[in-house]
């Protein structure tokens, strides 16, 4: 329901005066169950705007990756060119993502979304105008704009989302949103490609005509979801920002404050790194497997995006499944479950990159490729379900230093990619991410248990938190409620 509830004396104003799903009042309004069925604003609006959004920003981000072989057959280009474009297409959304962070703390996840998704799709659109390997560098480097959309997808759905199901939620916003890899190889390589080349057979080069024209799909799509976002959702549970804050709900907040206090906290950027591999396996991989299959088993360009799109198809449910696992652990034991569950994911991850390095066989080569992809995604999706918790009232920065970290990776990985072999590379990446698992020994968030030591402090929120409240925000001792901690940390 939608009428509004002006603020008064005993109340507070907001947009919505009922929800369609069970609210946290002492949350801020969140919502404490995930129905994938419902569209009801705001919670579920927002949920499926949130991944669809960064699914269209993935279908731009990476429409060029299953057309790389046929542009660099087209233009002449080399391994290395079309590798230094890669690395700049993931590369471009890095600086993006530490400024989107702050954005979405003071402005909320909806405008941001809108003007990044929209930008995006303009040089996505231009595709066709590539003629050589620098016109090609610059195109992706701001169409990797787009993929810093991934800040919104998730601070939306921790904005959203109380502390019960807020890793399964930013788990399956991000994973649904990076379903959008998988899809685009298969959407792009696979049919709209061939498509395209029959559309133009007559013409002296089908398949240059075919790959300079396709891209304007994606990029039709991207700008049109992009205004859809703006009209169709909500900030907050209670309402846009902008509302919030004209009836004195939500005090202003500095977003270079917000991104202080986020890069200052020494979590974060273990968080970054560790994101690195897995978010930057991903990325890596997106632009890699599709080369991969061609080059190392002979696959033709729409067989192997078709193998190609089998990794990002896991995201279907193996980042979800990643976070769920974390909320479950979380429930019995705490952060020390999260952690848990975090390391041994991104522990498997590196080992079964290993595997799939050292595999002859194309048959065990995808089968390894499944189950490599499975641990990839579920590392994401146990990473932003520890995210929300590092520091509340900052936690746009937070997702935002930590997601840039994926793209960090994927120009790291990128570079062993343009300059060793696939075999050495891949031994590289995955003795980095073993390496990386180790990290989550150092983690310690104030108020929650360590890996090997502390417990968690119990506390409740103050009955209808200030908007922009975070996950388990402590109110002052004047307000409604005020709990004590209940045991001290030892750590």
């Amino acid at each position: 329901m939608s009428s509004e509830i002006p603020a008064g004396e005993g109340y507070e104003w907001k947009k919505y005066s009922e929800y369609q799903v069970e609210v946290d009042p002492d949350q801020d309004d969140k919502a404490k169950e995930i129905k994938l069925c419902s569209f009801a604003r705001p919670h579920m609006r927002a949920f499926h705007l949130s991944w669809g959004g960064f699914f269209i920003a993935f279908f731009i981000w990476f429409a060029i990756a299953p057309l790389l072989s046929e542009i660099k057959k087209t233009l002449g280009l080399t391994k290395q060119e079309i590798w230094t474009s890669s690395i700049v297409g993931v590369g471009g959304t890095i600086m993006m993502r530490f400024v989107n962070g702050p954005l979405c703390d003071k402005f909320g996840a909806r405008i941001p979304y809108t003007i990044i998704l929209c930008f995006a799709s303009i040089p996505c659109a231009l595709t066709g105008t590539v003629n050589s390997a620098a016109t090609l560098a610059v195109l992706r480097l701001f169409i990797g704009f787009g993929g810093s959309t991934f800040v919104m997808c998730q601070y939306w759905a921790s904005r959203m989302f109380a502390r019960e199901v807020v890793g399964t939620a930013n788990a399956l916003c991000g994973g649904w949103g990076n379903l959008g890899g998988g899809v685009t190889q298969l959407v792009m390589g696979s049919m709209l490609f061939p498509l395209f080349k029959e559309i133009f057979k007559n013409s002296e080069d089908p398949a240059e005509k075919a790959w300079r024209t396709v891209c304007i799909i994606p990029a039709v799509v991207g700008f049109a979801f992009g205004v859809g976002i703006y009209y169709l959702g909500d900030d907050a549970p209670k309402g846009n920002y902008d509302e919030l804050k004209k009836h004195g709900v939500m005090a202003e907040v500095s977003a270079g404050a917000s991104f202080r206090a986020g890069a200052l906290n020494v979590n974060t950027w273990l968080l970054f790194i560790q994101y690195a591999c897995c978010f930057g396996v991903e990325l890596t991989m997106n632009n890699a497997a599709a080369l991969y299959f061609k080059d190392e088993f002979g696959q033709s360009t729409e067989s192997a995006a078709a193998i190609a799109s089998i990794f990002g198809w896991m995201n279907l449910f193996a980042r979800g499944l990643g976070g769920w696992a974390s909320d479950k652990a979380n429930g019995k034991m705490g952060m020390r479950g999260r952690l848990i569950v975090h390391t041994v994911c991104l522990l498997l991850e590196g080992i079964l990159v290993i595997v799939f390095a050292n595999t002859g066989s194309l048959g065990l080569a995808i089968v390894v490729m499944v189950f490599f992809s499975l641990f990839v995604q579920a590392a994401e999706g146990t990473s932003y379900g520890i995210v929300p918790y590092v520091d509340p009232p900052s936690t746009g920065s937070i997702a935002g230093i930590v997601g840039a970290g994926g793209n960090t990776g994927a120009v790291c990985f990128g570079l062993g990619f343009r300059n060793l072999e696939y075999f050495d590379a891949f031994i590289l990446m995955g003795s980095v991410i073993i390496i990386s698992s180790v990290l989550s020994g150092a983690i310690y968030i104030k108020g929650h248990s360590a890996l090997f030591c502390g417990k968690d402090e119990v506390v409740e929120t103050s009955k209808g938190g200030a908007a922009g409240d975070g996950i388990l925000a402590v109110p002052e001792p004047d307000s409604e409620k005020f709990v004590e901690v209940e045991e001290e940390i030892d750590c």
